[in-house]
């Protein structure tokens, strides 16, 4: 089924718009401290998303000083239970799962892109997923934010490269070719018992940063960076990782060797960090 026209209009318009000025006036916006008026805002947020406040470590609106604070809060430590084997970093909605066929990853239906690029034309760690597995998670806006560790394993390598930041959602997927391989993005690099493991955080309009634990906020850079780690520490399953600051998508790439998905973990399915996504073989 062809795109149709309202879709195509609506996402021509993210080509024209200051994608990066926009998301770095969303980045100062949602950390003022505005009182009363951050708290209406966040209740109405609330309200709209139909967020569960109830599982949040802080679930009063009055905890929160700005909109990012209450956007990238905790959760009750007891509200994701781990599941052995692989599991979910995010809470999310799958986009795309399955195998990587001849250096092609599924975007949409009748859009794929290239691992390599997707890797930003890094050759050497594309060879580790050539014929691997891959999982895309879509965080909605009512989505926890904040992003763990799939299984026990060991920080290698981290590679920022720049780009557009185009939406997301459904909507953009469906019409933005090679969308994931354009947009500014995160790649970490792991090493787990089973082999490489990768997770791509892939920035979005009005994502005003992503951060991770051992890097802080990384903000819209303007050429290709990559951190080497020869000491990095081990991370524990289900050890938070990182945050979007506002929401957008996180890829997961495993070498297929041992690791299968389960059957049940498909398209548009809903999954909870904590949940399994894959056991090994």
């Amino acid at each position: 089924m062809q795109n149709s026209f309202k879709d195509r209009f609506l996402t021509s318009i993210q080509y024209i718009i200051p994608q990066h000025l926009l998301s770095k006036l969303v980045l100062k916006l949602t950390r003022l401290q505005w009182g009363r008026f951050t708290h209406w805002l966040i209740k109405r947020f609330i309200k709209y998303y139909n967020v569960d406040m109830s599982i949040a470590n802080l679930p009063e609106i009055s905890n929160y000083a700005s909109f990012n604070q209450f956007f990238t809060r905790a959760l009750n430590p007891i509200a994701r239970p781990l599941a052995t084997g692989i599991v979910s970093p995010v809470d999310a909605e799958i986009s795309q799962i399955g195998k990587i066929e001849v250096d092609n990853l599924l975007q949409a239906k009748g859009h794929s892109f290239k691992l390599t690029d997707l890797l930003g034309g890094n050759k050497e760690v594309s060879s580790l997923f050539e014929q691997g597995l891959f999982c895309t998670l879509y965080l909605s806006p009512k989505d926890y934010h904040r992003i763990h560790t799939p299984v026990t394993s060991k920080l290698t390598d981290m590679i920022y490269v720049p780009g557009r930041l185009f939406s997301v959602n459904q909507r953009t997927t469906r019409v933005i070719p090679n969308l994931f391989a354009r947009n500014e993005r995160l790649i970490c690099i792991f090493e787990t018992e089973f082999g490489p493991m990768a997770l791509i955080l892939v920035g979005a309009i009005f994502v005003g940063s992503i951060e991770t634990k051992w890097t802080g906020e990384i903000n819209h850079l303007s050429q290709i960076k990559h951190w080497h780690y020869k000491e990095a520490p081990h991370l524990q399953l289900g050890a938070e990782l990182g945050r979007f600051n506002m929401g957008s998508t996180v890829i997961m790439l495993l070498n297929s060797k041992r690791i299968a998905w389960l059957p049940e973990q498909c398209k548009s399915k809903k999954v909870l960090m904590g949940q399994q996504l894959a056991c090994l073989l």
